[in-house]
Formats: C-alpha cells, structure tokens, sequence
C-alpha cells in the first residue's frame, strides 16, 4: 500500500512525522509532499530519514535546483502509483486552496493528479477553524468526496483552548487504514441511509427534537459509497454534508423519503433516531410564557423501521437502538419484533455516549440473536465494521 502524505506549513507538522511511523508500522509505503511554509517548521531531510523515500517540494526541480527536467512531471508519476493521499495537517490556506482547484506548488497540483481517496485532517487555530471561510471550504471538500477528519478540542499553541487541534494520530492512521483496506463489496448494490434527528412542532417558534448529531448516519454512508455503493442519504436536520442527501425534517417526511426510495434498495440502514412522539396538536400561534398550566398531549409517529420490516422483499434491513439499560435484551427484543436482520445497539448515557461525539462502541446484534462488541472507535471506523457484517447476506 502506498501512501502520499501532503504536509502543510503549521505547527503540527511535528505530527506529521509520527503520522509517518505509524503508516509504516501499518505497512504503508509513505511519501511526503511538503509546501515550502512546511520547511519552514520540519525540514524535507527529517521525512526523507524516516520514509526512505524522495521528499517533493518543488513542482519544478530544473538545473537551478539541482533536479533535471524529469522533475517536472513527478506530480503526475507519483500519483499514479499511490493508493491513498494524506493530507494533515492542513491549514487553512491548504484547504481553501485544495477547494478551490489552485494548482500553484506541488502538493494543490499533485491534488488535481489524483484519482484515489483523499483524506484532509485541518489544524489550525480556533478561530479560523469556525470562520466561515473555512467551513465553507471543508464543505466544498466533502461534497466532493474528499474525507475531513475533524480536529479535535484542546490546549492550542497559541495558550487558547477550543476546537481546532490536529485529531489524534491513531485516529488519523486508523481512518487511513481503513479506507485503504476496505473493500468494494458494495459495487452495483443500492445502500439506503438515514442519519440525523427529526422535530416536531409545539407552534411556530418551537419544537422538540432529541441529541442525535447524523455523524453515524453520514460516516456509513460516506463508507457505503468508498466500498462501490449506490448510496442515498435521508436525513434530519444537521449541517453535515454528502452529496447525495435528500433533507427532511419531521418524521413523517422522514417515513415518505425512506419508503420512496427503499423499494429498489438492497440494504436499508436506519441509523437516524426519528422521534417517537410528536404533539397532537400545533399551536398556530407562539404559546406566551405566562400561560398557566401548559400541559403539551403527544401522540405516537409512524414506526418507519417496522414499516420497512413487514415489507422487506430480500432487502437487508439494519437498525439501531439507543438503550440507557439491558442493552442486548432490549436490542434483540427490538430486532425480532421489527423483523431486522442486525441491529446496532448503542449506549444513549454516560461518558461513552455516542451522542455528539466522533466516537462510538456498540454491540451488533444479529437474527439469531449473537453478538459482537465493538470496543471504542471512530464513526468512520464504525461504519466499516457494521458494513462488514452486512456484506455477506446481500443475495
């Protein structure tokens, strides 16, 4: 396995050479890219001593750099050869560049080379990290397909704290192993997503909704689509991104877009949480704070995943349950009345919540009732794992 590894110019490049170590003790082949900013904080013999390999900073290495004019296509050769490319970290100027298509130094230009998955792990400060600018851009990016791991919150360089931290380097080589390892066992199949939470109105400023973020919903759907899937995502609302996405926002437009959309679909995966009640009635006006006694009657909403269970038709049914206690019997309680066949039993309390996090361990739990522990892991990683269960019952 080879990989390309871009290093853009910010303090976290130090990071940069474990991310090297790790690849190779993963064993990946790993060539590095720098922007001249890089130099500036590791220099190219650093990766050259760890990688063994020839480090590209120049796009054109010509006599005055002591290169030749083969130089001048290395852009083009490398890319051909490699099997992933890396980008961490990346700065705010890389990704902005990287969005707009700029092809000015080696590392945008080797960009527009490739035709293999690109991974970008940004680092900067916090406050360039939520500009505008910059979450523009990373959506740009995902849109496209590229991978965005996002950084993590913590002590900054500059003595703030907040968001915007290289993620942890095993997070960023377990992400990088697993799309490189992951197969195309999906090729010519339709893959059904739902991701996110739904609401409900109370009146026409309020309403009430639950914790879920989309990330699991979205991270399978991004891995359905890496393992050759035809993949639609239904989702709540939730500013994540992917390209094929129809948006909703109660659970009954939820329930009208899966059951649109499922009848030619081979797997349906249901890891949004739409609500299980909603109020029997709107107000049509806001309701004043000084009403006396406000009491709020709810019914219950469609049960979108039984609905698909009575009328599977040879697709593979997935569903998840977010339980506070008995997990497995619950799960398993859930998976044979609603006729699933796995279900992804996550923890919906504690510190190893699922909920807002990019982490997550569950239990898969399948029609014969066995099981299997997922230990803590990214949603990325994750979503591999419940792919790869669901893999060998596709027909």
């Amino acid at each position: 396995m080879k990989v390309s590894l871009g290093v853009s110019g910010g303090i976290a490049c130090y990071k940069a050479a474990e991310i090297v170590r790790r690849l190779q003790d993963s064993g990946a082949d790993v060539t590095v890219l720098m922007t001249k900013g890089a130099t500036q904080f590791v220099t190219p013999l650093t990766f050259r001593a760890l990688s063994g390999n020839k480090v590209y900073v120049d796009l054109f290495e010509g006599p005055h750099s002591g290169g030749d004019f083969e130089g001048a296509f290395d852009h083009i050769l490398v890319a051909q050869s490699t099997d992933l490319f890396l980008i961490a970290p990346a700065t705010a100027d890389c990704v902005a560049r990287l969005a707009a298509g700029l092809a000015d130094d080696f590392l945008t230009t080797f960009h527009l080379a490739v035709t293999v998955p690109v991974v970008v792990a940004p680092a900067m400060n916090t406050r360039m990290w939520e500009h505008a600018s910059v979450q523009a851009n990373l959506r740009t990016l995902r849109n496209r397909g590229v991978h965005v791991i996002d950084p993590e919150t913590g002590p900054m360089a500059c003595r703030t704290y907040g968001p915007g931290r290289l993620a942890p380097v095993e997070d960023i080589v377990d992400q990088v192993m697993a799309i490189l390892n992951r197969p195309r066992d999906f090729e010519g199949r339709k893959v059904l997503v739902t991701a996110g939470p739904t609401v409900e109105d109370i009146d026409p400023v309020r309403y009430i909704s639950n914790r879920s973020s989309g990330k699991m919903g979205y991270a399978i759907a991004q891995a359905a689509r890496n393992r050759g899937a035809n993949v639609v995502l239904v989702s709540g609302p939730t500013e994540l991104q992917f390209s094929n996405t129809i948006r909703v926002r109660t659970t009954e437009e939820m329930r009208r877009a899966v059951l649109e959309n499922a009848a030619d679909a081979d797997v349906v995966i249901k890891a949004a949480a739409p609500l299980d009640f909603r109020p029997k009635s709107v107000a049509p006006q806001k309701i004043k704070k000084k009403t006396a006694d406000l009491t709020l009657e709810f019914e219950p909403t469609a049960d979108i995943l039984k609905e698909l269970g009575r009328h599977k038709n040879g697709k593979v049914l997935v569903g998840f349950a977010a339980e506070t206690e008995n997990h497995v019997r619950n799960g398993l309680e859930k998976l044979r009345e609603k006729n699933l066949d796995l279900i992804v039993v996550n923890p919906a309390s504690g510190p190893d919540s699922a909920f807002d996090s990019d982490m997550n361990h569950a239990t898969i739990i399948d029609a014969l009732g066995q099981t299997e522990e997922i230990p803590l892991v990214s949603k990325y990683v994750m979503a591999d794992k419940i792919l790869d269960r669901v893999a060998p019952l596709l027909k």
